[in-house]
């Protein structure tokens, strides 16, 4: 799987549709995307089909992001699974920069994280649940 790039943005209109005209722009297609913001600060989490591609755009539009690898893993798809998994990232010391969500089958989630720490993560996103 591509990168993740979580990007932050104003929370306010336009924010995204700047950004996402850039990609454009750019010949960027969007893989996957989600994003939230509160007050005056926004975010998205996206991967791409052009990994360096999105950097440049990002770079030349002076945003402030982090890019990292994306790492799959399958979450129960019922209450406590994310709690779970979090919870076993946080005690390995391990910081959640963003997460995508992939998709559900039967009772599994899938998702794609990006961390501050991929060799600490890895074994614990990784593992079969």
């Amino acid at each position: 799987m591509a990168n993740q790039f979580v990007v932050e943005l104003k929370n306010e209109p336009g924010a995204l549709a700047v950004l996402a005209e850039a990609l454009a722009a750019g010949g960027i297609d969007l893989r996957a995307i989600g994003g939230g913001g509160i007050g005056g600060s926004g975010h998205i989490i996206m991967t791409t089909a052009d990994d360096d591609g999105a950097r440049s755009v990002l770079e030349a539009g002076g945003y402030r992001f982090i890019e990292g690898e994306s790492i799959l893993t399958e979450v129960d798809d019922r209450p406590g699974g994310m709690a779970r998994l979090s919870r076993e990232l946080a005690d390995a010391g391990v910081n959640i920069f963003g997460h995508l969500f992939l998709g559900r089958w039967g009772d599994r989630a899938m998702f794609a994280f990006v961390v501050d720490d991929p060799d600490k993560a890895r074994p614990i996103l990784e593992r079969k649940r």
